[in-house]
């Protein structure tokens, strides 16, 4: 009977969770970041910093003087990426492996070179669907991380610096998580998962333009009395202003983003998602990997 080589040394049998090929079963999808207690802690706060600083406005009183402050959009400028930062650093502590790093930066890399690719053409971003498929395969956690740092590399790679960006990258990266929310991470695929990824898709571009025009609104000066920000308004009339004021703008551009974004997802979206998944798969997250002493020399050579 001929006896197998000896292992190179330090190289002993590796052991981990799943099925005996050491990668996770069939039914289940990997997550490349497990969020946890403080995770989740650490998103809702983030998340709830960032709807005040996109709302607040329509809600300060006018005798305040914060509706008529000019140094508010500076001031959360600054605040959110130390809170991004936060984000980011507290899921790390909770399993961002250099595995998971590896495929932020492809991801994140390959998500700010689209954005270029449509970039004042009429809301043609084909980033949104990479975002929106990234988060579906790797989880709401990565997703939110994936969608903050393409964003921010792709503000860097279009020279789109400025007040505004901490907003995107929070917008993105709810636009990212939100994917990864979706039910059926497990179960669902074929044309159903598609039609879902692509609805999903096509409401959150749309929402994503509604959002950020609140970033900037209530500053712009020289708007018609009908789409102008009133500080100190009822808090109706404010946003029938703010829906024309969306309608006669940016409408044109939020529409063709979600077309887009539903067209890809239903031509490219299950090879996508299929790569992604053979990616998730081969790095094996989910897989602890251990490695035990190899056996004395003469033990080996005894078999």
């Amino acid at each position: 009977m001929t006896v197998p080589p000896p292992r190179p040394e330090g190289l002993g049998p590796v052991s981990g969770s799943g099925s005996g090929s050491g990668r996770p079963g069939a039914g289940h999808q990997a997550r490349a970041v497990r969020l946890g207690p403080r995770s989740i802690a650490a998103l809702a706060l983030i998340s709830a910093i960032g709807v005040m600083a996109f709302g607040w406005p329509l809600l300060a009183d006018s005798a305040s003087g914060l509706a008529h402050s000019k140094d508010a959009p500076w001031l959360f400028a600054a605040l959110l990426p130390m809170l991004l930062a936060v984000v980011v650093a507290t899921i790390a502590d909770t399993g961002l492996d250099a595995k998971a790093i590896a495929m932020l930066g492809v991801l994140a890399a390959a998500g700010a070179a689209m954005r270029p690719l449509g970039a004042g053409t009429a809301g043609i971003e084909p980033m949104f669907f990479l975002m929106v498929l990234s988060g579906r395969v790797l989880g709401p956690g990565f997703g939110f991380v994936l969608g903050s740092v393409a964003m921010f590399a792709s503000a860097l790679l279009t020279g789109g610096v400025g007040p505004w960006m901490p907003f995107q990258m929070l917008t993105m990266g709810w636009v990212s998580m939100g994917a990864g929310l979706l039910p059926g991470p497990d179960r669902l695929r074929g044309r159903g998962e598609l039609a879902m990824l692509a609805a999903y898709g096509a409401v959150s571009a749309v929402l994503y333009g509604l959002v950020m025009n609140l970033q900037g609104w209530p500053y712009i000066a020289g708007l018609t009395s009908g789409v102008s920000f009133v500080p100190g308004d009822p808090l109706n009339q404010n946003l029938a202003r703010y829906l024309a004021y969306c309608l006669a703008t940016s409408l044109g551009w939020d529409l063709p983003r979600a077309l887009v974004t539903v067209i890809l997802t239903f031509t490219l979206g299950g090879t996508v998602l299929k790569a992604l998944r053979r990616a998730t798969r081969r790095a094996a997250f989910d897989v602890p990997a251990s490695f035990a002493p190899d056996p004395p020399q003469g033990a080996a050579a005894s078999r």
